[in-house]
C-alpha cells in the first residue's frame, strides 16, 4: 500500500431490475465494504463507488413483462437498492445511476474519443431479427435448444442448464422470446473494439504483471488470452440505452458493457463536481498513478473487469489501469442456485422486515462463508448457529460478562490492574499477534479468514474470563477480580476494533458500551486503550439469540416459493408446444420412408446413461439401431413394442454400433419423449405417409 497515496475501490453495478440479495452481498458488497472501512481505519485516503447498472436487457425485460416503461422499472428498483445498501451499512461515498445526465454525457465523450482516434472498427454482420415486433434481439431475447445438453430453453448466450457460453447461431429451433415466433438473420452495422489488437498487452499486464492475482481471475482471463480475443461490439441495436453519438447509427445504444464500467468514472466525476473541496478533481482518482484501482466484482464479471474495461481505458489511453480485481464465486441458498427468475433468494429489504436490527449477524455469516475460492452454501440452519453458537455465546457473551461484572464491583469504572498475573500477559500478548493477521489477510483480499481472527480473538476474552472466574475471586480478592476486569476490558476495546470492518453496528454499539470517543485501528493490539478509572456506559445486549421457530419460518417460505414456482413452470409447460419449424415442400417428405418395425432385442450400450441397442424387424429385413431413449425406457420395455421408425436414414456408426434407422419420438413441453407407435398393430414394414 506504501506505494500509492489514495485507493479508488469500485464494486460491480447491480442491474436495477430487481432487488439485491444475500448472494451479491456475499459476492461484491460485503467485502468491498470490508475492505473500504479498513483502509479509512488506517488513515488512508479512500473513495468507494458504485451506482446502478440502468440500460441492461434484463431491465427492458422486466418493463416489457409489468407493461411499463424501463425508467418506470430503474426508478423503481434504483431506490430500493440504494435504500438496501445503506441499511446494511455499505458506505459508499457516492451511489448514482446510468441514467444520469452526467453519465449519460460522459459515456457519450468516451465513445466518440475513440471513434474520433480510430480505435473501434465499423462492421457489418448477421443478427437475429424478429420480423413481427421488427426489432433486432439481443441474445437473451433468443431462446432454443442447446446443442451440447439439450434444454429445450436456451438463451443465445448461455445454457443455464449445462453452464456453457453460446452464441445465437449455435441455437438449434431459436425462437424469439418477444413473439415466439421463428426469427430470421439480417445484417445490420455496429462499432466493434478490436480486442485482439490489445491481446499482446494484456497477456503482459495480466500474465506476466499479475500473478499474484484470484487463482479463478487470472485463470479465467488466462482462458480467455490463451483462446485469442476477437472484436467485440461496442453497440447493439435496441431502443433503451445511450445513443451512439455518431452520424448513421440512428436506432442503436452503446453496449451495456461498455456503457457500465463507464459508470465508475462518471460517478465518480459527479461526485467530486458536487464536492471538489473533499474529493479533488475527479481525474486524480482515475488518471494518476498515485492512485491504486481495486474492483470488487462477481466471477461472471471477470472479463469485463479484467479484458474489456481495461482495454476500453487503454484505447482511450489516459486511464490507470486496476491493481486487483478480488473477484468472488457464487453463493448457493439451501444447496440450490440463487435465482432472481425462480424468486429462490433472500432479499435484503425482507431481510430486515423479519430480522430487524440483525444486519450484522447476515454480514457475519455472509463473510464467514464467503465463496472466495469456490461456489459456498447459506443454510438458515448454518445461519442460526454461527449466531447462536458465536455471536451470542462466545463474543456476546464475553462482552456482557466483562461489561456487568464491572457494574457490579466497580460501579462501571475501568478498575486499576492491581494485581496482575502471568495469565494476564500471557492473553494480552496475544492482541499484537491478531491485528497483525487481520491486516495481512485485508490486505491480500482474504476476508473470511481476517474475521476468524477477529473472532478468535472473542474466544481468547470468553476463555480467559472463564478459566479466571472473577465473579468467584471477587469473593475472596477485590484486588485480583480489579486485575481480571481490567484485562477483560482491555480484550473488549479491541474487539471493538477489529470487529469494526467487518460488523459496524454492534462494533458501534459495543463503542458507545466503552464510553470510546472513537475506534482507531492504531489502537488495536494496544493493552490499555481503556484508562484506568474511564467510566463506561451500562450492558447492552450484543446479540439476541434465534429461535427455533424462526428459521423454520424461513425454510418454509422457501419451501413455499420452490412449489408455486415449479406448479407454474409445469403449467406454463404443459400449455406451450415447442414452435413451428420451417414450412417444407410436399417433395421433402416424399424422401422420407416411414415404416413401422417391432423390436426383438433391446439392450444398453455399455459405459452410456441414454443409448439403447436394439435389433428390429422392418418387414423388409431384420436390422440394428441405436436410440437416446435409456432415460425414457428400460429395455425389457422395448422388447416386442411396435415402433415408427425413418427408414432409409443414412447409417451412421454410434459407439461401434452401425445404425440403420431412426425412432419417431414425440417430445412433450417439459422434455419427456415418448416412442410414436400405431394406435393398432400393424405388420411390420407398413408405410406411413
Amino acid at each position: 500500500m506504501s506505494d500509492y497515496k489514495r485507493i479508488l475501490v469500485t464494486s460491480a453495478l447491480p442491474y436495477a431490475n430487481g432487488p439485491v440479495h444475500i448472494g451479491h452481498l456475499a459476492g461484491v458488497y460485503v467485502p468491498a465494504d470490508i475492505y473500504v472501512r479498513y483502509q479509512r481505519m488506517r488513515g488512508r485516503e479512500v473513495l468507494f463507488v458504485c451506482g446502478s447498472d440502468e440500460h441492461g436487457v434484463p431491465v427492458t425485460q422486466r418493463a416489457r413483462k409489468e407493461g411499463i416503461t424501463p425508467q418506470q422499472v430503474v426508478d423503481r428498483y434504483h431506490s430500493l437498492i440504494k435504500k438496501s445498501f445503506e441499511d446494511f451499512g455499505i458506505g459508499f461515498d457516492i451511489y448514482s445511476r446510468t441514467t444520469s445526465a452526467t453519465h449519460h454525457e460522459f459515456a457519450a465523450q468516451f465513445f466518440r474519443k475513440l471513434y474520433d482516434d480510430g480505435k473501434l472498427i465499423e462492421r457489418t454482420s448477421k443478427q437475429y431479427y424478429d420480423e413481427e415486433v421488427q426489432e433486432f434481439l439481443t441474445d437473451r431475447d433468443i431462446v432454443g435448444e442447446c446443442p451440447h445438453c439439450g434444454n429445450p430453453d436456451a438463451y443465445g448466450n448461455q445454457c443455464e442448464k449445462c453452464g456453457r457460453d453460446l452464441s445465437p447461431e449455435e441455437l438449434i429451433n431459436p425462437r424469439s422470446k418477444r413473439s415466439k415466433s421463428t426469427p430470421v438473420l439480417r445484417e445490420t452495422k455496429n462499432w466493434y473494439l478490436p480486442l485482439n489488437e490489445y491481446e499482446p498487452w494484456l497477456r503482459d499486464w495480466i500474465l506476466e504483471q499479475h500473478k499474484e492475482w484470484r487463482p479463478n481471475v487470472y485463470g479465467q482471463c488466462k482462458s480467455w488470452l490463451d483462446s485469442g480475443l476477437q472484436p467485440r461490439a461496442m453497440t447493439r441495436d435496441l431502443d433503451w440505452g445511450i445513443p451512439v453519438p455518431v452520424e448513421g447509427a440512428e436506432g442503436k445504444v452503446l453496449y451495456v458493457w461498455f456503457d457500465a464500467p463507464i459508470g465508475y468514472i462518471s460517478n465518480t466525476k459527479e461526485l467530486c463536481e458536487r464536492e471538489p473541496g473533499k474529493w479533488g478533481a475527479w481525474q486524480k482518482w482515475w488518471q494518476d498513478e498515485d492512485t491504486k484501482l481495486v474492483h470488487f466484482i462477481g466471477k461472471d464479471n471477470i472479463v469485463f473487469h479484467c479484458i474489456i474495461f481495461p482495454s476500453m481505458m487503454k484505447a482511450h489511453g489516459k486511464y490507470i489501469m486496476p491493481d486487483n480485481v478480488p473477484a468472488n464465486e457464487f453463493l448457493n441458498l439451501e444447496n440450490d442456485k440463487i435465482s432472481t427468475s425462480k424468486n429462490w433468494a433472500v432479499w435484503l429489504n425482507e431481510y430486515l422486515e423479519d430480522f430487524p436490527g440483525m444486519q450484522d449477524v447476515l454480514r457475519y455469516v455472509l463473510t464467514a462463508n464467503a465463496p472466495e475460492t469456490k461456489d459456498n452454501n447459506f443454510t438458515w440452519k448454518d445461519y442460526q448457529d454461527r449466531n447462536n453458537s458465536e455471536l451470542v455465546a462466545i463474543y456476546g457473551n464475553f462482552v456482557n460478562r466483562a461489561v456487568v461484572l464491572t457494574h457490579k464491583y466497580f460501579d462501571g469504572k475501568v478498575p486499576a490492574n492491581a494485581k496482575p498475573e502471568a495469565i494476564d500477559a500471557e492473553t494480552l500478548a496475544q492482541l499484537p499477534q491478531i491485528r497483525a493477521a487481520i491486516e495481512d489477510d485485508i490486505e491480500h483480499y482474504k476476508f473470511r479468514e481476517a474475521l476468524k481472527e477477529a473472532m478468535n480473538l472473542a474466544r481468547i476474552g470468553n476463555k480467559y474470563i472463564s478459566d479466571t472466574e472473577p465473579w468467584k475471586v471477587a469473593k475472596t480478592d477485590i484486588d485480583r477480580t480489579a486485575s481480571i476486569l481490567y484485562t477483560s476490558l482491555q480484550i473488549c476495546a479491541n474487539l471493538a476494533i477489529a470487529f469494526s470492518p467487518f460488523l459496524p453496528f454492534s462494533s458501534e454499539k459495543l463503542r458507545q458500551m466503552l464510553c470510546l470517543d472513537k475506534l482507531s485501528w492504531d489502537s488495536l493490539g494496544n493493552a490499555e486503550v481503556l484508562q484506568a478509572g474511564h467510566q463506561i456506559a451500562p450492558a447492552q445486549l450484543m446479540f439476541a439469540k434465534i429461535e427455533d421457530s424462526q428459521i423454520d419460518a424461513q425454510i418454509a417460505k422457501l419451501q413455499a416459493t420452490k412449489a408455486e414456482h415449479e406448479a407454474a413452470a409445469a403449467a406454463a409447460l404443459a400449455e406451450t408446444p415447442a414452435p413451428a419449424k420451417a414450412e417444407c415442400v410436399f417433395e421433402d417428405f416424399e424422401k422420407m420412408d416411414i415404416r413401422t418395425a417391432t423390436v426383438l432385442e433391446a439392450e444398453k450400450v455399455p459405459n452410456t446413461d441414454k443409448l439403447l441397442h436394439l435389433k428390429i424387424d422392418t418387414g423388409l429385413d431384420v436390422r440394428e439401431l441405436v436410440s437416446g431413449i435409456a432415460q425414457y425406457y428400460t429395455p425389457e420395455e422395448m422388447v416386442g413394442k411396435q415402433i415408427c421408425i425413418l427408414a432409409n436414414l443414412k447409417p451412421r456408426k454410434i459407439k461401434g454400433i452401425v445404425s440403420q434407422g431412426m425412432i419417431l419420438m414425440a417430445q412433450q413441453p417439459d422434455g419427456k419423449m415418448r416412442v410414436v407407435s400405431p394406435e393398432e398393430r400393424l405388420s411390420n414394414g407398413a408405410t406411413i405417409g
